[in-house]
Parts: C-alpha cells; sequence; structure tokens
C-alpha cells in the first residue's frame, strides 16, 4: 500500500522505496476513496508493527515510484494494496499535507486523495509488501453512516464529514486543501 490512512506509510512504502520526495524531502502520496456501487468505502485496517494493538483505518495509496505520475501512483498502490483494477478514476477530491512516526522513522507527506469508483468488491492482498504484511490486518468496505459513528481512529480525520458530503454535493470543483495533520 504505501501507507496508513492518516499519511503513514503501510504497504509497499517502507523505508526501502520512500516514494518520490519533493526538494524539501516530502513524500508524494496519491490515494484513492474508492466507492462500490453502494457508495460504500474501501479503507484498509493498519498498525504500527511495533505495537499491534495501535490501530487505525485509512484509505489506499501509497509514494510515487519514479517517474510515475500521481494518477499512475494512484492506480498501482490500489492494485497492489486490494487487487482491484477495474476502476474509473475520477478528479482529485482533497489534498493534505501530514507528518507521523511510524515503523522507526518520521513520515512527511504531501497526499492527494483521487474519486475512483468499481462494480467489484472482492479483494486480493497478495500484492502486499513485507511491511504491509506486518502493518495491516484487514480490508473492510463501509457504509457512510457506519462511518459517522465509528469509534475507532480513521485517516484524514474528517474522513466521515468528508465522504457524506462528496456523497450529498459530488466532487468539489477544485481539490479541497485539508488541514495540515501531525502526529
Amino acid at each position: 500500500m504505501g501507507e496508513r490512512g492518516d499519511g503513514r506509510p503501510a504497504e509497499g512504502s517502507g523505508p526501502a522505496v520512500p516514494g518520490k520526495p519533493d526538494p524539501a524531502g516530502v513524500r508524494q502520496v496519491s490515494r484513492v476513496v474508492l466507492l462500490d456501487p453502494d457508495d460504500r468505502i474501501l479503507l484498509l485496517h493498519g498498525f504500527e508493527p511495533d505495537r499491534p494493538t495501535e490501530t487505525w483505518w485509512f484509505t489506499p495509496g501509497g509514494g510515487l515510484e519514479g517517474d510515475e505520475s500521481r494518477e499512475e501512483a494512484a492506480r498501482r498502490e490500489l492494485a497492489e494494496e486490494t487487487g482491484i483494477t477495474d476502476i474509473v478514476l475520477g478528479p482529485v477530491l482533497w489534498k493534505r499535507h501530514c507528518a507521523f512516526p511510524f515503523d522507526g522513522r518520521r513520515w512527511e507527506q504531501d497526499e492527494w486523495y483521487y474519486l475512483g469508483r468499481t462494480a467489484r468488491t472482492a479483494t486480493d492482498t497478495g500484492g502486499h509488501t513485507d511491511l504491509e504484511r506486518r502493518s495491516v490486518s484487514g480490508l473492510r468496505w463501509w457504509t457512510s453512516e457506519e462511518l459517522s459513528v465509528a469509534h475507532e481512529t480513521v485517516y484524514p480525520t474528517r474522513l466521515a464529514e468528508l465522504l457524506r458530503t462528496l456523497l450529498d454535493e459530488g466532487p468539489p470543483n477544485a481539490p479541497v486543501q485539508l488541514e495540515t495533520e501531525s502526529v
């Protein structure tokens, strides 16, 4: 995957493949807000490898590799983390900057969240990296209502509200800049 929903790297985005940093050392990340025909969102359940009781939910995605575009990274990360390749990738919904500790290092990321649509709900985690296998315990499709009453940590922290607005109003005319999150 690349990171946790809060921007923390999870699968495929460990130190060996840090993603494409900008001149300031910020990791460039693409994420997918993947919706099924019933408008459920797919989230991954992650945890700190050395502290498995420290858990959170997050959207699929990860760091850019080589010269790939943000869109290419979104598609690649989604395929690696979920096995889902048959998607319609829409516009960038949101952008955010985040910083957090994960797997023994500090991460700073510039994340773009793409809208994705799929008819496929079956997932396959066979493409997970070693770090992802050590830090992701599963995937789940969530309804907006389930997400809005969840007592678990979800990243970005306003995801339930953002999803409800997306479902009610459709994609924004231009990407919405979310608050910076730093843990």
